[in-house]
């Protein structure tokens, strides 16, 4: 059986990692607005556009065209190219949530761990949760050429792991998504993070990685 995680969400507590980004970026630039605004406009912008855009574009380019809407939203001067570039340079240094490097340690005793995430695979390389598992279980929407919320990733990352796949999720949308898709979920609470309240529910939570061990008997196959 093959667990995913999903990257910026489950594993990366990414609104702390982009937003000290964003106060790097907007120091360099001169503009006059906090890191954390300016991540959660970018975040909102890169979100849609990876739901929304019908055909695959690499996430650099979701990434890039939801600075430029940031940017031009709230009147700043920049180069979307160049800051795309920065920003994205910063992912290794993004904080992985404190329960994360001994937590898969415990699942990977027992599982196959992987990712499955809406990233390209050099954005995957240098983030923080490269070293922790196996490339070959690492499942980014470069790979799979299709993006979360989309049923179609969810579906081509569960014929990747040969039909035997349990996502674990946090963020709303992925939890819904993989939920619509068939997909086995186990919901992993984190901070900043809440169910739809529209959408379906997964059957399972769990507060910290380590508390998998205990429920993924319960979802492997007999």
């Amino acid at each position: 059986m093959l667990v995913t995680f999903d990257l910026f969400s489950a594993l990366v507590d990414s609104r702390s990692g982009g937003s000290a980004a964003f106060t790097e970026l907007a120091d360099s630039r001169g503009w006059p607005v906090a890191g954390a605004t300016l991540y959660d406009d970018w975040d909102a912008r890169n979100k849609a556009s990876q739901r929304d855009l019908p055909e695959w574009v690499p996430f650099r380019e979701h990434c890039r065209r939801a600075l430029a809407g940031t940017c031009a939203a709230l009147g700043l001067a920049g180069d979307p190219d160049a800051d795309v570039d920065a920003l994205l340079g910063t992912v290794g240094r993004w904080p992985l949530w404190p329960d994360v490097v001994p937590g898969l340690a415990d699942v990977a005793r027992l599982y196959r761990v992987g990712v499955l995430s809406n990233v390209d695979d050099a954005v995957f390389a240098g983030s923080p949760v490269a070293g922790l598992v196996d490339d070959a279980a690492v499942l980014t929407s470069e790979r799979l050429r299709a993006y979360k919320p989309s049923p179609e990733i969810y579906r081509r990352a569960r014929q990747a792991a040969g039909g035997d796949l349990v996502h674990v999720a946090s963020s709303a949308r992925d939890v819904r998504g993989a939920l619509e898709a068939g997909i086995r979920v186990v919901r992993l609470r984190r901070p900043g993070h809440a169910l739809d309240p529209g959408g379906p529910a997964p059957d399972v939570e769990v507060a910290a990685v380590a508390d998998l061990v205990a429920v993924l008997a319960d979802l492997a196959p007999r």
